[in-house]
């Protein structure tokens, strides 16, 4: 006899969900182990796993208190302390900017998902493979995002660590305070501050960066005494301040500078076969030209600042720290506004303006760059220093009279051109950026494409994995090509050339040593076209 055995709808769908539910169990028991809890400054941290199998990343570490109230404009202070496990799965508060309107960089780096503005932004991130290995003594590479010091933040999408720690680094990126907040000159604050100066603020937050580095990265798997400092655009700019600043001195060993020019900043010329001894009576300018990343002097700069908010009643501290954050970002442009000057914010032109960068101070920063090279005092570090083909401003001369300058001192550096124009298919209904404009070698040198839009070929990808390789060698050995030498050599009398970052016209990685290629906008700030041109 034959049984036939029906199964009736439901009891079948019943087994399917079952088995379904199963294999969302299994599925479960997959997933990586927890991180390591690590005990840091402050408590103790756990990280979170990324896209790259075997790198961990953890998010928003605070490295000083939150520098608001009546810490704010004072040189950073301690961690305060937390309870328990801080899970580090959200990134930290980007200093305090103006909102990012549709188009250009905007869609370039798909922000939208960052945490809100705020002065409260001292918070760092890492992104590691040796989580609670303190003999792993990796190399680390610490990143300081650009946006004229006065916006940014350091987990940009195009800042993504993963691949530097997939190559062996530990990456550390940070936040720091931004414009006003990170560098008002005012002489209450100096007559406050124990060192008699005041401004510079976001630049002790990046030195104070470093000393937690200094003091926690060996819990993360990191060596504290090989550390690669580098930055883009006032980043690079940011680096060219650290590695004259005494207070910064052997917290590094190889520096990066990216689009933030050489000697005389972002200045052209004809290329100079050495670089000139400075004037012996030479003092840097007390008004910097629109986004020369170099430091100003604190001449007359902290009466002016006071000028403008004793204008707004704000006329001692007590009052300038019980203003709204709103007020005082505002406050240039208002005071602008109300007195007929041009509209700016002291770094593309204008009126007068509350200080937004760096400034010498003769305590954090004692001297320019420029000075620093001439007479030696600059940090004694391996140095890569490069921009792209579109950028802003043709920086060959520059990079080349800063390789000389270090090659006399004993010294190196290794000079290069990002020559890639960026590929664009039209999708796009947003004013997009071309060309290789500038932060347009962000997306190869993290090797973070896959957060872009753009439709990148493999020889992107190529470029990109290069590029990356060569920054973490760097990081590693102080030579982009490796502990053995490679075909990336030093700019020198002798061999004056750049490593040239490009395609071929087949789109295939073809990068190779040789001459700069000169763009054909080199325009700052980048606008739209006109809506004739567009036509």
């Amino acid at each position: 006899m034959f049984r036939i055995f029906v199964h009736k709808p439901h009891t079948f769908m019943k087994k399917l969900l079952s088995l379904a539910a199963l294999a969302l169990l299994l599925a479960a028991c997959k997933t990586e182990t927890p991180s390591p809890i690590l005990t840091i400054e402050g408590g103790q941290v756990q990280g979170v796993a990324t896209d790259i199998a075997g790198v961990t990343a953890y998010k928003g570490i605070p490295y000083a208190a939150p520098p608001i109230g009546d810490l704010r404009w004072k040189a950073p202070q301690p961690v305060v302390p937390w309870d328990g496990v801080k899970v580090a799965d959200r990134f930290g508060h980007p200093g305090f900017q103006a909102v990012h309107y549709p188009g250009g960089y905007t869609l370039e780096w798909g922000y939208g998902e960052e945490s809100p503005f705020s002065e409260d932004c001292l918070y760092l991130n890492v992104w590691t493979t040796a989580p609670g290995k303190t003999d792993a003594k990796l190399p680390v590479a610490y990143w300081i995002h650009g946006g004229g010091y006065r916006e940014g933040w350091g987990s940009e999408p195009e800042f993504d660590g993963e691949e530097f720690a997939a190559h062996g680094v530990v990456l550390v990126s940070i936040n720091y305070r931004l414009g006003v907040f990170g560098f008002l000159a005012h002489p209450e604050l100096a007559a406050e501050s124990p060192n008699g100066v005041s401004g510079n603020y976001g630049v002790l937050d990046m030195i104070q960066g470093l000393k937690w580095v200094k003091e926690n990265i060996a819990q993360f798997g990191g060596d504290p005494d090989n550390v690669m400092i580098f930055g883009q655009s006032a980043g690079g700019g940011a680096v060219r301040t650290l590695v004259e600043s005494p207070l910064a001195r052997g917290l590094f060993n190889k520096a990066v500078i990216m689009s933030a020019g050489g000697m005389g900043g972002m200045g052209g010329g004809r290329r100079p076969a050495a670089a000139p001894a400075a004037p012996a009576n030479a003092r840097p300018a007390t008004a910097r030209p629109p986004m020369n990343f170099g430091p100003l002097t604190l001449e007359d700069i902290q009466n002016n600042n006071k000028k403008i908010l004793d204008w707004a009643g704000l006329t001692d501290l007590k009052k300038m720290r019980a203003a709204g954050t709103e007020t005082i970002y505002a406050l240039s442009t208002i005071y602008a506004g109300a007195n007929g000057f041009p509209s700016g914010n002291g770094m593309f032109g204008g009126g007068p303006a509350l200080t937004g960068a760096p400034i010498v101070d003769g305590y954090v920063s004692l001297k320019s760059f420029d000075e620093a090279a001439m007479d030696g005092s600059l940090a004694d570090v391996p140095y890569m220093m490069g921009f792209t083909k579109d950028d802003m401003g043709n920086m060959t001369d520059g990079i080349a009279a800063f390789a000389l300058n270090r090659e006399e001192k004993g010294n190196k550096c290794y000079a290069y051109q990002f020559a890639r124009p960026l590929p664009d298919d039209g999708s796009q209904k947003e004013y997009v950026l071309t060309g290789a404009f500038h932060s347009s070698d962000l997306w190869y040198v993290f090797k973070s494409l896959k957060h872009c839009w753009r439709p990148w070929t493999k020889g992107d990808w190529d470029l990109a994995e290069k590029e990356v390789t060569y920054w973490a060698n760097f990081c590693k050995y102080g030579d982009p090509n490796g502990k053995d030498g490679g075909e990336w050599t030093p700019y020198t009398k002798e061999n004056p050339k750049f490593m040239i970052f490009k395609l071929n016209e087949a789109d295939e990685e073809a990068s190779e040593m040789g001459d700069p290629v000169l763009g054909e906008r080199f325009n700052w700030p980048p606008q739209p076209p006109k809506k004739e041109d567009a036509e």
